[in-house]
């Protein structure tokens, strides 16, 4: 009876040995099988990571002037010809608004922040938001100031001063002069400024040219730079023999209140930004000059670094621009002088405006 016993209890043992074996061959040839699949899975997580688009946030002060449109028009063709979005939004000159709208897209989750300031002072706040999330801050044509922007681009707005100088002072060597300067809250009202009296100081200071009228403009708008100009003509008795405007808007109200006067195309007037109306009024004679800007390759390299910092990726700079806290890598790109003898040839040939748009008055 034992001697059965024992032998039962050997063939159980043997059978359950089996059992044993073969769940663990089952459980290893699963694992086997399940390794390269969740392998698979993996790598297509990651894969789907890397090819998720890049998103650029574009914070713009305003889209109340042609030239912000073209901007963002093509800031817009450039970062999407690039494979990345964008998401854009305008304060239309509100600091308050454009802080929350930067607010805004830093919470949407955008790789980098692209910021064009209302005030180069206020908009430091923008910046500091968006490095606590680890998002860099790309300032775009103006300078953001006292905050530790990652990159600057933009044109060397001094030098488009010197050029507005240089144009009316070959025509006006001596004589009263008013000056009608940008907003005070940008950056570049203050760069243009210092440009047009870096060729201005000289001749002032030999007595050939005398300042009449100096004044900022609040906003860059052009009805506050035709009360400028208007209180410039009556405290001068409309003796004037020239006007530099800080750009193409306010050069349109100067020269709104020159024609109250019946000055209109008597007086030598500058602007700046290559603006259709102020292309059509030097054809016409009622300004002089204009600087342009090619704003094509601003927002083009522009989309390009953008993408390139929210990446990660290197950038070069050319130069750096102190903004009263850091020495900010920067590019800044050329502008060009244009009047009636160039226009063709700059504006119109590079497609910024049409020979018909920019004639289209002459001879009626």
């Amino acid at each position: 009876m034992r001697k059965w016993l024992s032998k039962a209890m050997f063939v159980m043992s043997v059978i359950a040995l089996f059992f044993v074996v073969s769940a663990c061959e089952e459980a290893k040839e699963t694992l086997d099988h399940n390794i390269p699949s969740q392998l698979m899975e993996k790598e297509k997580n990651k894969e789907a990571a890397s090819e998720e688009k890049i998103k650029i946030g574009f914070s713009m002060d305003t889209l109340e002037e042609e030239r912000w449109l073209k901007d963002r028009d093509l800031f817009k063709e450039a970062v999407e010809a690039l494979g990345a979005t964008v998401e854009i939004m305008a304060a239309n000159g509100d600091d308050a608004v454009q802080i929350l709208q930067a607010e805004t897209l830093i919470s949407q989750g955008v790789d980098l922040l692209v910021v064009v300031p209302h005030n180069a002072e206020a908009t430091a706040a923008i910046v500091n938001k968006a490095h606590l999330m680890g998002i860099k801050v790309l300032s775009y044509d103006r300078l953001i100031k006292n905050a530790d922007i990652d990159f600057y681009i933009s044109f060397d707005n001094e030098r488009v001063g010197e050029l507005q100088a240089e144009a009316i002072t070959k025509l006006v060597p001596k004589g009263r002069y008013v000056y009608i300067g940008g907003a005070v809250t940008d950056n570049n009202a203050h760069l243009f400024k210092k440009g047009v009296f870096n060729v201005l100081q000289p001749l002032i200071d030999n007595g050939d040219i005398t300042i009449v009228f100096d004044q900022w403009t609040k906003d860059w708008n052009p009805a506050n730079a035709y009360t400028n100009m208007e209180a410039a003509l009556k405290a001068n008795h409309n003796q004037i023999d020239a006007v530099i405007a800080a750009n193409d808007a306010t050069a349109g109200g100067v020269i709104e209140a020159l024609a109250a006067q019946g000055l209109a195309g008597k007086i030598p007037v500058a602007g700046q930004d290559a603006e259709l109306a102020a292309a059509q009024r030097i054809v016409e004679g009622s300004q002089t000059m204009t600087v342009y800007k090619p704003i094509r390759t601003l927002a083009e390299e522009a989309a390009e670094l953008a993408v390139k910092l929210a990446k990660g990726e290197e950038v070069a700079a050319e130069r750096l621009v102190n903004n009263g806290k850091i020495e900010v890598s920067s590019i800044l790109l050329s502008p060009i002088a244009v009047d009636k003898f160039n226009i063709d040839r700059t504006i119109i040939t590079d497609g910024f405006h049409s020979w018909q748009e920019v004639y289209r008055n002459v001879g009626k």
